[in-house]
């Protein structure tokens, strides 16, 4: 059984990515340590969290201010060991208004627990669009949302074209009151995943936006005391030269890929930047945080449609610059 670890700063001590660009061989290789092992240099590096197309290669870290920035997708080399003074990671209030959202937005797997009323809703993703709309074509920044502005870890995942490949996915597992830290990780996902060149205006109209908000962090004791397609999964562990290294997949990621928790296990390992062969006995040295995350996706021609709604009723003739529709 898992136990309960969102308090204080050790919920901060988290960093790594999410996301991913190309498939990883999982199938077993020489030295892989077991079946779905991924040998040393078998695999494709990139990373992963979201999408059809998942990279599995290390994550970077970027430590700004107290911030840490999780490049929930970066290139190859592991990920650090880099931590952050946070706040406590508590459960928020949900039930948001996102009056006009198309019936077609989706939460995405994981979404929700127990029950509990959502707290990320299709304005989140709106709000992101507007951040980054305004900012490509030189808009005033959008207003303060109408939203809760509670703290959340959270991550913006951007993904393009009719096959979703992933176009840029950063976030932190630091909490961050939602108003600023959706603002911050929209651009900071868009314009500076190092695997990606910035966005442009052309690609806005084939672009999905993605927000995750991570809560029920646990401590277990055991690397297989998670579900797949349930729990985000956190890795830390020694590599062959003694240090500390950590990886992370968010909930979904699992479920997308067809993996087992063995194959998730060796992929993140991977991705946090462990070469030697990967053993049993080296999986139940892993230090496992599991959590939970609220998922929300909106595609560029719901997040206009939407606007539009607003524009036109307020009175106002063209739906753009959406930031107006703030107050």
């Amino acid at each position: 059984m898992g136990r309960k670890r969102c308090v204080g700063a050790d919920c901060s001590k988290m960093a790594a990515g999410c996301c991913g660009v190309k498939k990883q061989k999982l199938s077993g290789s020489p030295g892989s340590g077991g079946p779905g092992g991924v040998g040393a240099g078998n695999g494709v590096v990139g990373t992963g969290h979201c999408g059809s197309d998942l990279g599995i290669g290390s994550s970077s870290t970027v430590v700004a201010g107290n911030m840490n920035r999780v490049n929930g997708l970066g290139g190859p080399g592991g990920s650090s060991s880099s931590s952050s003074t946070t706040n406590a990671l508590s459960p928020a209030p949900g039930g948001y208004n996102s009056t006009g959202i198309s019936p077609n937005l989706s939460p995405g797997c994981g979404s929700g627990s127990g029950g509990r009323k959502m707290v990320v809703s299709a304005e989140m993703c709106c709000f992101c669009f507007d951040v980054l709309y305004c900012h490509l074509y030189g808009y005033q920044p959008p207003r303060t949302p109408r939203f809760t502005n509670d703290p959340y870890p959270l991550f913006v995942t951007w993904k393009i074209g009719r096959d979703k490949r992933l176009r840029g996915c950063i976030g932190t597992f630091s909490a961050m009151n939602l108003h600023s830290g959706l603002r911050e990780y929209t651009l900071t996902s868009a314009l500076k995943d190092s695997r990606f060149p910035p966005m442009t205006r052309d690609e806005l109209p084939r672009l999905f936006c993605s927000v995750s908000l991570l809560t029920n962090f646990e401590d277990v004791g055991d690397y297989l005391d998670w579900e797949v397609g349930v729990h985000g999964i956190r890795i830390e562990f020694f590599n062959e030269k003694g240090s500390k290294r950590t990886a992370t997949y968010l909930p979904e990621v699992a479920k997308e890929q067809g993996w087992d928790h063995i194959q998730t296990i060796d992929s993140l390992l991977r991705k946090g930047g462990y070469k030697a062969p990967i053993t049993n006995d080296f999986r139940k040295t892993i230090k496992l945080t599991r959590y939970r995350s609220e998922k929300m996706t909106m595609s560029y021609a719901e997040y206009i449609a939407h606007r539009q709604h607003h524009h036109y009723q307020n009175g106002i003739g063209h739906p753009l610059p959406p930031y107006n529709h703030y107050s």
